[in-house]
């Protein structure tokens, strides 16, 4: 077996309000897998993955803790390029009239749009739009490195993979889903 090897390290904070489904983000993003009835976490989850956009020709290895902050914390202090996305959880309850609906897809598109943040409606139980929605956000940081807007040197949330001289790769994907890797 190949070793891995990736482009960037991309650090990702999952923040909501309890019982949204944080934890069941996380763990059906690095597992692909979904827990029914998850214990509450005390933002003590963690996870990795490694993703490829192929349009970009690079893998991304994301770093995912969750954490029990409000996203306006973050943004507060982050850096003011950071991407945000608002991941419209649990997307499988909604039936089709809507009526379990807590907000309107159009609602949240605008609150996003407003917020300058990128929006997807996915869920965690199905697996529907989970990947999508952190290769959006990707895509989006990668554009702002090919841009210059982020330094290697003073963003943390955005590492270069440097050359350890080992020669290791990785290998393509043998199927067309998604691959799951967590170290």
């Amino acid at each position: 077996m190949a070793g891995i090897s990736w482009h960037y390290v991309l650090k990702f904070i999952i923040t909501g309000d309890a019982a949204v489904g944080k934890s069941s983000l996380l763990i059906r993003l690095t597992d692909q897998r979904f827990l029914a009835n998850p214990d509450p976490t005390l933002g003590v989850e963690f996870g990795s993955k490694l993703i490829t956009i192929p349009e970009e020709n690079k893998v991304v290895k994301l770093q995912l803790p969750e954490r029990a902050l409000m996203a306006r914390d973050v943004r507060a202090h982050a850096d003011p390029h950071l991407t945000c996305i608002l991941v419209g959880n649990k997307v499988d309850l909604c039936a089709d009239d809507g009526a379990r609906r807590q907000v309107s897809t159009d609602e949240a598109e605008i609150w996003a749009r407003e917020e300058g943040l990128l929006f997807v409606e996915a869920s965690a139980k199905s697996g529907q739009n989970v990947d999508a929605a952190f290769e959006e956000a990707c895509r989006d940081i990668l554009e702002k490195i090919r841009r210059g807007v982020f330094d290697d040197d003073r963003s943390p949330g955005v590492k270069l993979s440097k050359p350890a001289g080992n020669g290791l790769t990785l290998d393509p994907p043998t199927h067309a889903s998604s691959s799951c890797c967590g170290t």
